[in-house]
């Protein structure tokens, strides 16, 4: 199943600001300083990361004896440069995310989309997507949570293809390796994909197609706990210790296929299998994706091999919408709350959007 960056339990309630141990007064510095120093350390290091590794690319090669001109030096130099860079990224993009996401529980998003209509509710669900609690063992309590709380089925669509595609740590990783077009370009589309696809499925209204047992469930009131800063850092932390963990396998792996990729892949091949010329370039993409388990900071390496082989823009980006918005692995735990026919349309329309994306940005860039 996808495993999103931002797939982490709310933290545990906790004290109000300002008071710690038996009531007593807990000096607010004391919160802020692990943060800092966090971030501190971070800039350095991450500054001194392209020099270390090519110095050790150069010694590992020397040991070797590997020539700097040969396919294998390319490769392995992208790959000691590219996992140290994705995870220190991520290190950061996710602590952050842990902060903010203490801001916007569960309970708090389902308060906000309950009772809201169509259109509206559709980009407000969109935009809740790329800052709430996501990954694909969630979307079923998630799903059955909107509905119980009031939200119209398109709206909650919108927000199950825009969490997982247009989540932030997939933002921020394409705003450091690709600058800010490139991550401006993939939100506005991706929203824009999460948004029209809720407004079909709302269109539809295939409520019949939601197992009945779902709308069984009593609605819950959630308690929500206000948090000090301190416990919102202390979730920040635990978002990298979870997180990084969990997907640092995908990254190694993404990497690893991007390194081959960098390295080995003619530049005149990749062109040519994804690039403006073929007009089934874009669907074949997408039919690629859809059955990949990995997520956003996996995948985004392997982005940045194709494109720097020559692959184009919308094609690459169409690659990497299906590969996190559709999940076989998803799929296959919506089944518990989704009858067939509901899970294939939910793709169809997704799919359909994420190619027309492809083709609108291969046409215009």
């Amino acid at each position: 199943m996808n495993t999103p960056a931002s797939s982490v339990p709310t933290a545990s309630p906790a004290p109000i600001s300002g008071s710690g141990a038996g009531g007593a007064s807990r000096p607010f510095w004391r919160a802020w300083l692990p943060a800092l120093l966090y971030v501190g350390v971070w800039f350095p290091l991450y500054w001194a990361l392209e020099p270390a590794t090519a110095a050790f690319t150069r010694w590992v090669a020397g040991m070797a004896h590997i020539a700097p001109s040969s396919h294998l030096y390319s490769a392995l130099a992208f790959l000691v440069f590219e996992v140290p860079k994705v995870l220190m990224l991520l290190a950061l993009i996710v602590f952050a995310v842990g902060v903010l996401q203490s801001f916007f529980t569960p309970e708090k998003t389902r308060a906000l989309l309950a009772g809201r209509g169509q259109g509206a509710g559709n980009v407000l669900a969109a935009a809740l997507g790329i800052v709430t609690p996501f990954c694909s063992c969630s979307a079923v309590p998630l799903f059955i949570g909107f509905l119980t709380a009031g939200v119209p089925l398109g709206v909650t669509f919108s927000f199950l293809v825009s969490a997982p595609m247009v989540n932030e740590v997939a933002l921020a990783l394409l705003y450091g390796m690709f600058g800010w077009r490139v991550a401006l370009l993939y939100l506005g589309m991706g929203l824009l994909v999460a948004i029209a696809a809720g407004l079909v499925i709302g269109r539809m209204n295939p409520v019949h197609l939601v197992e009945a047992w779902v709308f069984d469930i009593p609605a819950t009131d959630g308690v929500e706990h206000r948090m000090d800063w301190q416990a919102r850092f202390a979730q920040g932390f635990r978002h990298v210790r979870d997180i990084v963990l969990k997907v640092a396998p995908y990254i190694v792996a993404g990497v690893g296929v991007g390194a081959w990729i960098h390295g080995y892949v003619p530049q005149d091949f990749m062109a040519h299998l994804m690039g403006k010329g073929a007009w089934w370039s874009v669907p074949l993409a997408v039919l690629i994706g859809v059955p990949m388990y990995s997520n956003a900071a996996g995948i985004i390496p392997v982005v940045q091999a194709l494109l720097g082989k020559g692959a184009a823009l919308g094609t690459t980006l169409a690659f990497m919408m299906s590969v996190t918005a559709l999940s076989a692995p998803e799929f296959m735990i919506l089944k518990k709350v989704m009858k067939p026919k509901l899970i294939a349309m939910f793709a169809a329309v997704v799919a359909v959007g994420i190619v027309i994306v492809g083709f609108v940005f291969n046409a215009v860039m």
